[in-house]
């Protein structure tokens, strides 16, 4: 039996906020008339380059009051580290769902692991784990490891229960460490007090046991599965059948 999401349960908009239908985000397709309903602990959003997976994301991070350059709630004073246009207009015109706030959350965005790094630095010491001495990496700074071993690190630290959101975390991992995230994920979730939400493109993180998968294609938002996805199937295809693949790419 899934779990269902202990804290946000969903968000919906709020037509007479939005500020101009004409100006983006207000333009995507999936924001006309959004009902997010989040009905699992672990919810996975997929689709295509630019149909609102990580601007919906983005929105459910302030509405549960993080950075909308990434990090937590800690990093709410460092937001002058990141770009001015990390302004987050559709979570203005929103409203949350919450069962129950969670103490704990954090938003990771893969574009913005460099200045997250720079403001856990600023604090720990180049660390990104505190006092933490049975982090992952503990031992070395975080400006020493590796793009993946640092996200790696940073969320060894911080899954520990709570709200966890996620955009494309694959961009910073090799396949094997994918699965050694989805393991990390997978046991807090299991402890009953951890909701991940994310955004990726890997077929590797849509496995996630007993995930909600919702589909941004077609310009709304609606269930789908692993194996209905484009993602999914090319993937599979052009691993059974890479000839074939190529062929068509380069005619």
């Amino acid at each position: 039996m899934p779990l269902p999401p202990p804290y946000l349960q969903g968000a919906y908009l709020l037509p007479e906020r939005v500020p101009s239908p004409a100006r983006h985000p207000f333009t995507l397709p999936v924001v006309a008339g959004l009902d997010l309903v989040l009905d699992r602990a672990v919810t996975v959003f997929v689709g295509e380059n630019g149909t609102g997976k990580s601007t919906v994301l983005q929105a459910l991070a302030v509405l549960a009051r993080l950075p909308p350059g990434g990090g937590g709630r800690a990093e709410l004073g460092y937001d002058h580290q990141v770009p001015a246009d990390l302004s987050a207009p559709l979570a203005g015109a929103m409203r949350p769902r919450f069962r129950r706030q969670p103490r704990r959350a954090w938003f990771f965005r893969a574009d913005m692991q460099g200045h997250f790094a720079e403001a856990l630095a600023s604090r720990h010491g180049h660390h990104a784990y505190g006092d933490d001495e049975d982090a992952l990496f503990a031992d070395r700074p975080l400006h020493t490891l590796s793009h993946g071993e640092a996200f790696l690190a940073t969320i060894h630290n911080r899954a520990r229960g709570g709200l966890i959101l996620l955009d494309e975390p694959e961009s910073a991992l090799s396949p094997q460490r994918q699965l050694s995230l989805l393991a990390l994920l997978a046991r807090a979730v299991r402890a009953g007090d951890t909701q991940v939400i994310m955004a990726t493109h890997s077929p590797i993180m849509m496995t996630f046991p007993e995930a909600r998968l919702l589909s941004f294609d077609e310009g709304r938002v609606r269930p789908t599965t692993l194996e209905q996805t484009r993602h999914y199937e090319i993937t599979r295809g052009i691993l059974e059948s890479p000839a074939r693949y190529w062929q068509h790419l380069l005619d």
